[in-house]
């Protein structure tokens, strides 16, 4: 029907039941403890502080936030998502506030002393107005004088590390991924095909757009942001060819 809202790929909460215990394998849950670590310390967090993890996903970030601290709100559009952060707030002792929303169209009137969005979220939306979106929303709800951290590959880690493909053994299933370049380098085509143990075969794709480091901090400084500065690693290390990672941190 002309008019309907186009459902865009990470809003299937199906894809996530069946692709989430492989993205988020124990080690991204091991690496969590230290990358919460680091966000306190780049942002100068005490504790009490509040801090919006948008798009937290499974809650991985959150949870640890919580535990050192910190007074989090979570936002995401995927319920399981929430409801596994809930589950693992309630085990490790911790509040969080968690918060079905599409960070598109977040709006609070309760301003944060932080945000983040972390562990490659950005960069999914169909437009790059979309994309933008979130960042807006993003600046909206933190307070003058708060700082933002975004990690994702960038353009050019894209470009210095890719590789076509990989296979490997994960959560019980034959993992293969193929990846492609799109356009001219304004994104990574990536394929993901599943194996179970019973032989049976799930299969999909999405594309990421890509963001050089220079466009993505004019971006973030044309929203109002005072401040934008990109770095190799949560280490806040030089963003050179050693660069794996893009980590932008922001002051508005």
């Amino acid at each position: 029907m002309s008019g309907e809202k186009k459902i865009e790929w990470f809003e299937n909460e199906s894809f996530w039941l069946n692709y989430g215990p492989v993205m988020f394998d124990g080690q991204h849950w091991a690496e969590a403890r230290g990358i919460a670590e680091r966000c306190v310390q780049i942002a100068s967090l005490k504790k009490g502080c509040s801090v919006l993890d948008a798009c937290c996903g499974p809650g991985r970030i959150s949870v640890e936030l919580a535990s050192l601290g910190m007074n989090v709100t979570g936002v995401d559009i995927t319920v399981p998502f929430l409801d596994a952060a809930r589950e693992s707030a309630c085990a490790e002792g911790v509040r969080l506030n968690l918060v079905k929303c599409d960070m598109r169209s977040f709006t609070t009137d309760r301003k944060f002393d932080s945000a983040i969005n972390v562990y490659n979220s950005f960069g999914y939306c169909d437009s790059v107005e979309d994309d933008f979106k979130i960042l807006r929303a993003v600046h909206g709800a933190l307070k003058d004088g708060g700082t933002f951290i975004l990690e994702c590959i960038s353009r050019e880690t894209a470009v210095r590390w890719f590789t076509e493909g990989e296979w490997f053994e994960r959560d019980g299933m034959t993992v293969l991924t193929e990846f492609k370049v799109h356009g001219a380098w304004e994104g990574l085509l990536s394929r993901w095909i599943l194996i179970g143990r019973d032989g049976k075969r799930m299969e999909h794709q999405f594309v990421q757009r890509l963001y050089s480091a220079p466009e993505l901090r004019s971006g973030i400084l044309r929203l109002g942001f005072k401040t934008a500065e990109i770095y190799g690693g949560f280490d806040l290390s030089p963003y050179d060819y050693n660069a794996r990672t893009m980590v932008l941190v922001a002051r508005k």
